[in-house]
């Protein structure tokens, strides 16, 4: 991925800006918000990929877009972007603080597959067990996903826990596939 050092540098730079001041959940909470703005806004995203667009009318939307929403952190990453020529970087950055932000606070991300979503309550014990697997904390990601028929499949880092009736199926065709059982005809 082209430009990951720099977002990378960015992102521990204002990491670290960030506790100076005791604001890194606050900053955290911005850098989703800008991710997910640029995620949902093709024409924001094409504004601060483009060449043609100065650097100081996107600082100028950004700050419009966000004005009261984001900290004086954020504020003044626009204006470095703007200084730097880098304001195509905001979205690599954003997420590179969020990694970096996690595992400042040891939390993980298990990723949940289930068929149907998952309710609090069960969500609620997923979470119970992963910090008891693990000894961190986790935030859970409920991707849902029909084809799996029933059960689930959890993912914490690279350790992958497959649960669900469709691998039950697959593991069940395998073992009929490979028995020598021949039938009587």
């Amino acid at each position: 991925m082209k430009g990951a050092r720099p977002a990378l540098r960015y992102a521990k730079a204002i990491l670290n800006l960030a506790k100076e001041a005791g604001k890194e959940t606050e900053v955290n909470d911005n850098m989703k918000l800008i991710v997910e703005t640029i995620a949902g806004s093709s024409d924001l995203d094409s504004m601060l990929k483009s060449p043609v667009i100065k650097a100081a009318d996107k600082r100028k939307v950004l700050t419009a877009l966000f004005g009261d929403k984001v900290n004086n952190v954020i504020k003044g990453l626009f204006n470095l972007l703007e200084e730097n020529k880098r304001m195509l970087m905001l979205e690599p950055i954003a997420k590179q603080y969020s990694v970096i932000y996690d595992y400042y606070k040891s939390m993980q991300v298990a990723k949940v597959t289930t068929a149907v979503p998952l309710t609090k309550e069960l969500e609620a014990k997923v979470l119970a067990k992963v910090e008891e697997i693990t000894g961190n904390k986790a935030n859970i990601e409920n991707i849902v996903n029909p084809e799996i028929l029933g059960g689930f499949i959890l993912r914490v880092g690279d350790v992958q826990y497959d649960a669900s009736i469709s691998n039950q199926f697959n593991e069940l065709r395998r073992e009929f596939d490979n028995s020598h059982y021949i039938p009587k005809i």
